[in-house]
This record gives C-alpha cells, structure tokens and sequence, in this order.
C-alpha cells in the first residue's frame, strides 16, 4: 500500500515497515529514500518534497 503525505504539518512520522513489521521513524517531508533498517525495504520515496510512503504510518509527531 502506497500513501502520498499532503499538507502535514508534523516534522516526523512513524511508518511500520510492510514486510518485516520494524517501525522507523524519519522525516515527513524529504528528498532521499528511506529503507527500513532490518530488510532494507524502501519504506518512503521522495516525490518533489512530500514522501510516498510504502507501509502503514503508525505515528506523527511535531
């Protein structure tokens, strides 16, 4: 499941990982992929400044 962020006003964000089920918390808005850190499964994808996400978001924090 694939999961465009818009218009987030949190600075961080939770997702849980599709595969192995490891929760990373990174940027809610950013230009590099973020790959979880156990199965390296690409858990987000920049697309001009907003993320989509791979995985189901767990969190959002300021």
């Amino acid at each position: 499941m694939s999961t465009k962020i818009k218009g987030m006003d949190k600075s961080f964000i939770k997702v849980k990982c599709p595969d192995c089920g490891t929760e990373t918390i990174t940027y809610a808005r950013g230009s590099t992929e973020v790959k979880c850190p156990v199965c390296n499964t690409v858990l987000a994808k920049p697309t001009g400044g907003k993320f989509e996400i791979n995985g189901q978001i767990v969190g959002e924090f300021k």
